[in-house]
């Protein structure tokens, strides 16, 4: 997979305090996905960019929220994020990244 494919396939790391705790008890991370993406590209994707060995991913899509501005109704859009497990002495620290 190329390097401009990986970036359209991961967005960002989600940021909750379930992603948290995930992370710490069973060495999860959660990501915010493409749409179009597939369980084998995210795979691909977070093992190269991050030199880690995955052992599963679960992907939910996530239906955007109603938000009323005054009178006028608005939708956010919908969005994926994959659940992606890790092998055992395989890590992420993303604190780090962004350093």
């Amino acid at each position: 997979m190329n390097d401009q494919r990986i970036f359209q396939v991961l967005l960002a790391p989600h940021i909750s305090e379930k992603a948290a705790l995930l992370g710490d008890a069973s060495n999860q991370h959660v990501f915010k996905v493409a749409t179009d993406a597939k369980k084998g590209e995210i795979k691909i994707a977070v093992e190269q960019l991050f030199n880690v060995k995955v052992s599963d991913v679960r992907t939910l899509n996530q239906n955007g929220k109603s938000k009323r501005m005054g009178q006028r109704l608005g939708r956010r859009n919908n969005w994926k994020k994959a659940y992606v497990s890790l092998e055992q002495g395989h890590e992420i620290d993303l604190a780090s990244i962004g350093a």
